[in-house]
């Protein structure tokens, strides 16, 4: 890779306004202080100066992570447009500078992971499932009923709430409901807990710009020993 210690410095100099382009463009999405994610972005930003400033890149330190795969992806990514963004004219060379690290990152991130999906008929019958959903033009979204964490969700979520679909995965679904509104979605959640009747309501979501959308939504329970989900497809009105 090609040595270049001024976008090191600008990386490092700019941080607190590359984070601020960061949040207006995820809005709840953003990383929280303290999530693991936001530990995770660190280091990136950390290996990325390092590498543009001594013109190689070595392996990033990725002991004791363990943040969601698919999430930290987005928000990774989100993150190298948010400082080309800031970047102004100057924001393609930033791009082509950072991409490489990001893809090494990310690969290394891949295979130190702790964890790994077991192999097989259940696996390949999941990923036929997932990529049924995925091809459903309504938004959806499981939601763990007890705590609103997202747990999954498709392109279309992802598209309706102003976001990468991945960059959802563990969020509290209620920082995208209006707050006049949080009490019927709670309702809602708690009702799916205890009755496995499929349910039907209006709500309201709000994208990560804080604009409201009206959504008509349908609500299947899914349960396991750990715990039970509930599956929302939802549809806008307007």
């Amino acid at each position: 890779m090609t040595r270049n210690p001024q976008l090191a410095a600008w990386l490092i100099g700019q941080r607190a306004q590359i984070d601020a382009v960061l949040a207006a463009k995820l809005g709840p999405a953003a990383p929280r202080a303290g999530a693991e994610e936001t530990e995770v972005l660190r280091r990136f930003r950390s290996f990325s100066a390092a590498a543009l400033r001594h013109g190689e890149a070595a392996q990033p330190a990725l002991d004791g992570l363990r943040a969601n795969e698919r999430r930290v992806a987005a928000l990774l990514t989100a993150w190298v447009e948010a400082a080309a963004e800031a970047s102004g004219p100057a924001g393609d060379g930033v791009r082509k500078a950072l991409r490489p690290l990001l893809a090494h990152f990310q690969g290394r991130l891949k295979t130190t992971a702790t964890s790994r999906r077991k192999r097989g008929t259940a696996t390949r019958t999941r990923r036929a499932v997932i990529s049924a959903i995925d091809r459903v033009a309504d938004a959806f979204l499981a939601l763990d009923a007890d705590n609103a964490r997202v747990v999954d969700a498709n392109p279309a979520a992802g598209a309706l709430l102003g976001v990468a679909r991945d960059a959802l995965l563990g969020l509290d679904a209620m920082s995208f409901v209006p707050v006049p509104v949080r009490n019927d979605w709670w309702t809602e959640l708690d009702a799916v807990s205890e009755d496995a009747e499929p349910r039907r309501f209006l709500g309201q979501l709000q994208d990560s710009q804080g604009s409201a959308i009206d959504v008509e939504c349908s609500v299947t329970r899914f349960s396991t020993r750990e715990r039970t989900l509930a599956l929302i497809v939802a549809r806008p009105t307007t």
